[in-house]
């Protein structure tokens, strides 16, 4: 009775009776506080270590540095991919009692390089380099060029078991010491060293080094990797200190890129929102879209969509004759469509032998002769033939009755529709598009082949800003042509001012090709996204990867992965607008939202 007494507040000789709880009174019992929320389950504190809960974090301090610090000596701990934090305490001392501690040991010094010359001793390089530190320092606070500061440099790592913690303190001294900065850890002085490395500002540990100005700006934190430029277009959000991704792909030595992705990862929706803002600057867009997926953007955009198939109603004639640019002659121009029609035929005819690649070449020659078409004809004013024109030019040769016989479901046969006619389509807008989802999968490295180099001859034409986005590239690196067409372009683009976006699912189709990696070495930008297990091996060597940044990818949401533009790379996540992400989706549940729209709203003006 007298511990319940005692808990209820009973007097002493005062008859037992219960204080009322107020109901205000049970409500703040049940009410958190913050440092409830943010307080661990448990605390556990031994010499090495602290259990928070059920993590465990152990806690270092700076006790060396070496005679010279470079530049950015602390930047690869401050974008080390572990979870840790870092106290930086800068102390400053007053100049005038520095410069008294300053005349005494310089003195000392003067007095050991003066006893050992006495003595006859050969010269000490360390006390001579000490004096000569000693009166620059000095020099130099006394011209109040430098001031000079305790800094205490402290790090908290974490993990949840102690291997995990050993590992990362063994990584992150590796790393130190390479600088010949050293660690020691906080023995018997865990608990004040995690408290020192709270956002608290309080120095409990006091561990300092004395650092004038120069040495001390090296430590500055900020100092993580970034891609933000004055210009150029917004890619995405830098994961790692959320800084924008500013790049201008026009600024660096080849305008190209790649991007590897698995399916649903993000890469055509990255793909669109770069072409969405890209359109915005002033520059020309042109996509090969396998899938029907910017049909919506190009209508939204005001641009072109032709739907390339064997039934419909635009035709792309690959007899074209593209007209000289000042710096090429007429002969060049005829040359080079011819190489690149004998190219079409092998990959039409699956495959060529070295006579019939012979018997190919001059037929095209001939057929173009058929219509009055030489090196010295003027390319503006003329019909150029079809390819049933060349098919009986073909029959009529020697040695080329047979590969006439091939040729005929192309021109009479279920795919005469195809490239048997007049080209009929016109390129000249900002944004335009060509859809091959309604190709034939059998055709569609044909049809890929005759739309890129269709594109290609427009471009030389006239010199403009511009951009061609080839979706899906991985059709075209399954043939050894369109894959050698294909790097050919990435190679020559930037002297008609246009970068080529390459982008593909099939990593390993496009990596085993012997044109994949040089296509993608003449790429300036790479964009790695969400990868499978299977390709991701093959990534890491390709591109160097890191551990971390190899789970980095295997373990990214939608949308986000690895930048890479010339030599530095950063972490992205893609970001758009309420706007853009209605404009460039490709969720079949939003689509079917905004098609559902569309339709009400027609029905509401009806």
């Amino acid at each position: 009775m007298a511990l319940f007494s005692n808990l209820f507040g009973k007097k002493e000789n005062a008859p037992a009776r219960i204080a009322p709880i107020l109901p205000q009174e049970i409500y703040e019992s049940g009410v958190l506080e913050l440092k409830d929320i943010i307080a661990p389950s448990a605390l556990k504190i031994t010499p090495r270590e602290l259990n928070l809960g059920d993590k465990i974090v152990r806690t270092f301090f700076v006790i060396s540095y070496p005679r010279f610090l470079s530049d950015s000596w602390f930047s690869p701990i401050i974008n080390l991919d572990k979870v840790f934090d870092i106290s930086i305490f800068v102390h400053p001392i007053e100049t005038a009692k520095v410069l008294r501690q300053f005349q005494k040991k310089v003195a000392e010094v003067e007095s050991q390089i003066s006893e050992r010359q006495q003595k006859g001793l050969v010269r000490d390089p360390v006390l001579d380099t000490a004096y000569q530190d000693l009166e620059g320092l000095r020099d130099r606070l006394q011209q109040a060029q430098e001031k000079l500061f305790d800094v205490g440099l402290y790090i908290s790592i974490y993990g949840d078991t102690n291997e995990e913690i050993d590992k990362i303190e063994s990584e992150i001294k590796g790393i130190l010491e390479a600088k010949l900065v050293y660690l020691k850890p906080a023995l018997f002085q865990q608990e004040q060293g995690f408290k020192t490395v709270l956002p608290l500002g309080n120095d409990l540990l006091e561990v300092h080094s004395k650092l004038n100005s120069s040495p001390l700006s090296s430590i500055f934190p900020f100092i993580s990797f970034d891609l933000s430029s004055d210009k150029g277009i917004l890619y995405g959000i830098n994961r790692h200190n959320s800084s924008l991704v500013l790049f201008d792909r026009f600024s660096l030595e080849n305008y190209n890129s790649v991007t590897f992705a698995k399916a649903g990862s993000g890469k055509s929706y990255a793909t669109k929102l770069e072409i969405l803002r890209t359109l915005m600057f002033d520059a020309d867009v042109l996509v090969i879209d396998p899938e029907k997926e910017y049909e919506y953007m190009a209508e939204a955009t005001g641009g072109r969509y032709f739907n390339i198939s064997l039934n419909s109603e635009h035709h792309i004639n690959p007899f074209d004759l593209p007209a000289p640019r000042p710096d090429e002659s007429k002969a060049d121009v005829l040359r080079s469509n011819i190489v690149n029609l004998v190219g079409l035929f092998r990959l039409m005819l699956g495959g060529l032998s070295p006579e019939e690649d012979a018997v190919i070449d001059r037929a095209i020659t001939e057929t173009y002769a058929l219509k009055d078409i030489t090196a010295d004809s003027d390319f503006s004013n003329i019909e150029p033939p079809l390819l049933s024109d060349f098919e009986l030019v073909l029959a009529g040769m020697e040695g080329g009755e047979s590969l006439a016989q091939r040729l005929t479901k192309f021109t009479k046969g279920t795919w005469a529709g195809f490239i048997n006619k007049p080209t009929n389509i016109d390129i000249n807008k900002k944004f335009v598009v060509f859809s091959l989802r309604d190709m034939e999968d059998e055709l569609k490295p044909v049809a890929m082949y005759i739309v890129t180099h269709y594109i290609w001859n427009a471009i030389r034409k006239e010199l403009k800003k511009r951009l061609l986005v080839i979706d899906e590239a991985w059709w075209m690196m399954k043939s050894e042509d369109t894959a050698s067409f294909l790097l050919g372009l990435a190679k020559r683009c930037r002297k008609y001012y246009l970068g080529l976006a390459t982008i593909t699912q099939d990593v390993d189709d496009f990596l085993r090709s012997p044109y994949g990696l040089p296509i993608i070495t003449n790429s300036s930008i790479q964009m790695l996204m969400k990868q499978s297990a299977s390709s991701i091996d093959i990534l890491q060597k390709t591109f160097s990867l890191t551990d971390e940044e190899k789970y980095l990818l295997l373990e990214s949401d939608v949308g986000e992965g690895i930048f890479f533009a010339g030599t530095k790379h950063v972490a992205i996540k893609i970001i758009a607008s309420y706007t853009e992400d209605q404009i460039i989706t490709s969720n079949p549940s939003q689509l079917l939202a905004i098609k559902k729209a569309k339709e009400e709203l027609a029905q509401t003006g009806q």
